[in-house]
């Protein structure tokens, strides 16, 4: 008998051990094998760029970051990227339709070429000087304009293999970092698409709907569904767990308000379709206000998890913002950082789509059952990832496949949820940018052009989303 006990004893030490390697990932010193360090984590969903076109950090570069001066387009020819200003005049496509012609897919291998970026469609303002021109899309941001989001990837860990899960805009992207997926339903291996045609969410007119792509990434021949949609989401977790969450947004509207397409958040109508959401899970936790989330913080108010999603004027987003995303990105982290809550908050800084613009690094196919996602579906284009907090590793490169699956699968792991199903089963979590044996880093301020100050006081309303 204490043989067979001391057999046991072992097998049971080898499959926690086993375990423990498998939840951290190598099970190696910066693995998430002390969760407790990490007691709230907060999601800045920024807009619409690719890591080619932000980050052209000549020390990201220096320190083995992949980022590209130039590209090739649909004719064969190498196009230099062009430095252009934050702001535009003009827009461009970031459909499912426009991510095909980027993508460009070999058939043969199953990836994309990335040589179709000068045919994504670009749309001119009013009295643009500009716009239309040739290779809009080959454009990488002026860096005097991106300090304060340099200072933050050279200080912390700079992803340069972080994919957007979707392949389209804003509407089924903020589904992702919600819960992982975009079908209309638990069981369902459909997907939405695009953008609602008007309104989006459990409160949009009756007439609003969305278009849907099958598991192969195809578009179908479904008919559009109307933009509510039901299946479980990471705040679900959450509060199965007593944990808190909230969800930041400028807009009513779920192209930017990922709550507000899920009907048991939504909750009850108190009218037709069209009117408010009532949910006491959406009137308790989704702020219809960017800001509130300084005041949170200042104020010892920071949920567990919080999703902070910008104002269309610091969106980053091309046509509608004025280039104060760098500075809004940094007042956020500046008031974590100079807080009681630096000591046990993890950031991640990250763009929910590619927004039309160039970049080289083709996306790789999604490593999960057929029958969900189809076989060959391939995540969508590249975007930039920045991880902030005391044990992220300092001037760090991640190459490891990253995609929005790998935030929730964090977020799962490091408050012990359970797994949504969705994205996060693939995905990686995030445990190469961190090593919690490290002592923990001390925050220094990020300078930035204006500061909390100036967006608290800030009195114009905060612009809608613009993802035409």
């Amino acid at each position: 008998m204490g043989k067979i006990r001391l057999l046991v004893f072992a097998i049971v030490v080898l499959v926690a051990a086993a375990t423990l390697m498998s939840l951290n990932g190598c099970g190696t010193a910066n693995s998430l094998t002390q969760p407790s360090k990490i007691q709230h984590v907060v999601v800045i969903f920024q807009e619409n760029r690719t890591t080619d076109n932000l980050f052209q950090d000549p020390v990201l570069i220096g320190r083995g970051a992949d980022i590209a001066q130039s590209g090739v387009d649909s004719n064969g020819h190498t196009i230099r990227l062009n430095k252009i200003d934050a702001v535009t005049d003009y827009d461009l496509a970031h459909t499912h339709q426009a991510f095909t012609l980027m993508c460009n897919l070999d058939k043969d291998t199953g990836q994309c070429q990335m040589n179709g970026a000068n045919l994504v469609p670009d749309y001119c303002a009013s009295g643009a000087t500009d716009c239309p021109a040739p290779d809009l899309s080959f454009g990488y941001v002026n860096p005097d304009e991106l300090q304060p989001y340099f200072q933050l990837a050279e200080q912390y860990t700079f992803g340069d293999r972080m994919f957007q899960t979707n392949q389209g805009p804003s509407m089924p992207a903020h589904q992702f970092i919600l819960s992982g997926t975009s079908a209309p339903a638990a069981d369902s291996n459909l997907f939405a698409a695009e953008n609602p045609d008007q309104d989006s969410g459990c409160d949009a007119p009756a007439t609003s709907t969305v278009d849907l792509i099958g598991p192969t990434g195809t578009e179908t021949s479904n008919a559009p569904i109307y933009p509510c949609f039901e299946h479980q989401t990471l705040t679900d977790l959450l509060e199965a767990r007593s944990l808190t969450w909230r969800y930041y947004t400028p807009s009513g509207w779920a192209i930017w308000n990922a709550p507000e397409a899920i009907r048991h958040i939504c909750g009850p109508q108190t009218g037709a379709q069209g009117t408010t959401c009532q949910g006491s899970d959406f009137t308790q936790n989704v702020i219809i206000s960017p800001t509130q989330v300084l005041n949170d913080i200042a104020n010892q108010q920071l949920r567990n998890v919080s999703w902070v999603i910008p104002s269309g004027q610091a969106s980053d987003h091309a046509g509608p913002s004025n280039g104060t995303g760098p500075s809004w990105v940094a007042s956020v982290v500046n008031e974590i950082g100079n807080s009681p809550y630096w000591a046990n908050t993890a950031i991640f800084i990250t763009w929910d789509d590619w927004g039309g613009w160039y970049d080289h690094v083709p996306p790789p196919q999604v490593l999960l059952d057929c029958a969900q996602w189809g076989c060959g579906y391939i995540y969508g284009f590249r975007v930039p990832l920045i991880v902030v907090s005391p044990y992220a590793r300092a001037k760090y490169i991640s190459h490891v496949q990253h995609d929005f699956g790998s935030i929730l699968k964090f977020i799962e792991r490091n408050f012990a949820l359970p797994t949504l199903g969705y994205a996060d089963v693939a995905a990686d979590d995030l445990s190469d940018c961190f090593d919690f044996s490290q002592a923990p880093l001390t925050f220094q301020t990020i300078q930035a052009p204006v500061n909390a100050q100036y967006f608290l006081n800030n009195k114009i309303p905060p612009t809608d989303p613009d993802d035409d």
